[in-house]
């Protein structure tokens, strides 16, 4: 019976294999567009579709990182300037791109801007430090999607949207981990939508790595920033010791950053060429190995796992489950 089922399992990962195999006909004729290439996955994923032929349309945020992405490509790459968070600059982006690809349409729209601060305790924080993320993050990515995708369909092509390991386990508080959280709903419901029309949604789950959005001396001045405007209540309930630990473990946290971008544009480039790409991409060994299993396992242990290595508040509360004979389960609380 195992050996059954061994073959089986062996039969079902050759088979995935030689369809992930199969790359889609006349790349050199598709249009590719790519938000947040001023750095990061954006850049690397510009320069790496540029060098295998096909047409880049690259959105950056600012002047000199479009011009600094095209003295490193060739002609092919064109740009634009584009701010997510802004509707008229991205009907713009949209007739910019509607006047290049022409009745081809867009074969490839891929949203990968984002930012990841604030982040901090939820009640350092105020509506305003969530909405800075969730309108880069979560909305932006909507209404860019919902302005191409007629253009998209034309082509019967590829969403590819950047999520995040944090999309599917949650580490810490503000606005990053929810907007991951949407971008994987959005994405699920996209898919489903967009399946009728030939359309391919695939979503990219990776780990840390190092680039500008997970700069530890970005996150520490940001962290530093919401402790002082926090109020004396928060700071007397969390005390200077939290505070210290915590810009520790950031700090700390750069260590384990993967450098190598390109095991996420591999697998953005993978779910843009391939004829069956993936609906999910899980990049770097950290999403493999430990947050993808994670996800999985009960919210118990996941939240064990997090409160033991979290740093602890000055007001933290404990607590047991002691067993009474007489009385059964009972909760003690301790100060």
């Amino acid at each position: 019976m195992w050996l059954y089922l061994a073959v089986l399992v062996g039969l079902y990962y050759l088979l995935r294999w030689y369809r992930e195999r199969q790359v889609v006909s006349n790349l050199r004729d598709k249009y590719i567009f790519i938000t947040g290439c001023d750095s990061g996955f954006g850049n690397q994923l510009a320069r790496q579709l540029d060098l295998r032929g096909l047409r880049v349309l690259a959105a950056c945020l600012t002047e000199k990182g479009a011009e600094q992405l095209k003295d490193r490509t060739s002609d092919r790459l064109q740009t634009v300037i584009l701010d997510v968070t802004k509707t008229e600059s991205i009907a713009a982006a949209t007739q910019w791109v509607k006047e290049r690809t022409g009745d081809r349409g867009l074969w490839g729209l891929v949203n990968n801007a984002g930012i990841a601060v604030p982040v901090a305790p939820n009640e350092w924080l105020t509506k305003q430090d969530f909405m800075k993320i969730l309108n880069v993050n979560l909305l932006g990515v909507i209404e860019v999607t919902l302005s191409l995708l007629p253009l998209v369909r034309k082509a019967r092509g590829r969403v590819v949207n950047v999520s995040s390991v944090m999309g599917r386990v949650c580490l810490f508080g503000g606005g990053y981990c929810i907007s991951k959280y949407g971008i994987e709903a959005f994405s699920d419901s996209l898919r489903r939508e967009l399946s009728h029309f030939g359309v391919k949604v695939a979503i990219i789950e990776p780990g840390f790595f190092k680039t500008t959005v997970t700069s530890t001396k970005v996150h520490s001045q940001e962290f530093q920033e919401a402790w002082d405007r926090a109020s004396p209540e928060i700071k007397e309930i969390y005390g200077e010791k939290y505070l210290a630990s915590c810009m520790k473990s950031i700090k700390l946290l750069k260590k384990s950053y993967t450098e190598d971008l390109s095991l996420v544009t591999d697998c953005m480039e993978h779910a843009l060429t391939a004829c069956h790409p993936r609906t999910r991409y899980s990049a770097g060994w950290d999403a493999k190995l430990f947050y993808l299993p994670m996800s999985y396992m009960p919210a118990f242990l996941v939240d064990a796992m997090i409160y033991w290595r979290s740093p602890k508040p000055a007001k933290v509360v404990l607590w047991s489950w002691p067993v009474s004979p007489s009385h059964g389960m009972e909760r003690t609380w301790k100060k």
